[in-house]
């Protein structure tokens, strides 16, 4: 075919809505070329539309296609972790809970020496590992363990009960108590919408002297690291 040809039959599928790499697969020319002849060809409204619906099409494959190659890495990585921690044993359980109380759980103070053990998160798993941590390692009684939720007034707090009830299959009776948190007008929190159902305080009834051991506990993991 004759440059010329090329050329027409080139304007003729451009003016159709065809992209470049369309017509190039079609008319074997340079793409400098292709943009040459091209350059001064209009397209109509719905020619547009389609040349901009194919872009669109396209990022979304690449996004696509990077967001699989993405989990697919993130789950070897993970799978490749999960092996790493084996067995854990009861003395390793046993300093794990520790420092989950150190970081989410009361302090007693010089202003408040009589703080009960009280642990709060909305972390379902971290909460749960307490609470076995608490049963397994600390011999806690289940009746003295007692849970109340902090939600924010707007929220559904009987939703909230439901699902944490579920969470640790226990009876909604259990949540005795639903603390509602005042809610302001303008925020940028997150924790709204319908995955919200609040935090969970597990309170340890006449734990004064049990969250007391717990300081004691974490003072012996300071002194073994040599970090006091």
């Amino acid at each position: 075919m004759s440059k010329s040809k090329e050329k027409e039959k080139a304007i003729r599928l451009r003016r159709k809505g065809l992209s470049y790499t369309e017509i190039l697969k079609q008319v074997s020319v340079a793409k400098s070329t292709l943009s040459l002849w091209l350059q001064y060809v209009g397209l109509a409204k719905r020619q547009k539309q389609r040349l901009t619906e194919k872009r669109l099409k396209a990022a979304l494959r690449g996004s696509l296609s990077r967001k699989n190659k993405r989990l697919i890495v993130t789950e070897e990585i993970k799978k490749q972790a999960r092996k790493e921690i084996g067995n854990i044993s009861d003395r390793e359980l046993w300093l794990i809970g520790t420092a989950l109380y150190w970081g989410e759980g009361s302090k007693q103070k010089e202003n408040n020496p009589s703080q009960q053990a009280r642990f709060t998160n909305s972390d379902p798993l971290m909460i749960k590992l307490y609470l076995k941590w608490l049963q397994k390692i600390c011999k806690i009684a289940k009746k003295d363990i007692h849970f109340e939720i902090y939600i924010h007034e707007t929220a559904n707090a009987e939703r909230a009960k439901r699902y944490w009830s579920k969470v640790f299959n226990i009876p909604v009776s259990k949540f005795q108590k639903i603390r509602l948190k005042k809610n302001k007008i303008k925020t940028k929190r997150k924790n709204i919408g319908s995955n919200y159902y609040g935090l969970i305080r597990v309170e340890i009834r006449k734990g004064t002297n049990f969250n007391r051991k717990i300081s004691g506990w974490i003072e012996g993991i300071c002194q073994y690291c040599g970090i006091v």
